[in-house]
């Protein structure tokens, strides 16, 4: 089964609105580039992201715009924007119920992950998506200065 990376393309494609705004055109082509997909993914998203009310988007015009600042955007409303309230764990319901772990593992499992999954949505709430832009600033500065640093050598 594969993993959905809506919520992390969702993320990314919000980050790089703010990062590259006034510095290139922001077509889904130039930003499908970035997320590795195909601009029809990325329109997609920007559906998604403009339905949720975090983007304002105009028919045939390759400039998205932010409609909230990054600060006050959580990556929990990213979260259930772009995966709803769809499970983060899954379990298997078709287990033997005649066997001593087939048969208990569903209630078991459920109440772990429905505590990891209110710990994740805490973290998330928590964490603001200016809070991914600065650490993606960062990140690139320190790569930058060590390619400086490799230069000089």
């Amino acid at each position: 089964m594969k993993v959905s990376t809506r919520f992390s393309d969702s993320i990314h494609l919000l980050a790089f609105l703010v990062i590259y705004k006034g510095k290139t055109t922001l077509s889904s082509n130039i930003i499908a580039s970035s997320l590795n997909t195909s601009p029809v993914v990325v329109r997609r998203l920007m559906s998604n992201l403009r339905d949720a009310g975090f983007i304002k988007t105009t028919h045939g015009s390759p400039d998205p715009e932010l409609l909230r600042e990054p600060k006050d955007i959580s990556l929990l409303e990213i979260y259930l924007a772009t995966e709803g309230k769809s499970p983060l764990f899954a379990i298997d319901h078709e287990t033997n119920p005649d066997c001593i772990v087939g048969g208990n593992i569903q209630p078991t499992l459920t109440d772990y992950f429905s505590h990891a999954e209110t710990a994740a949505e805490a973290v998330l709430g928590k964490i603001s998506l200016q809070d991914v832009i600065d650490t993606i600033l960062v990140k690139e500065a320190a790569k930058k200065q060590a390619e400086n640093s490799k230069d000089k050598e």
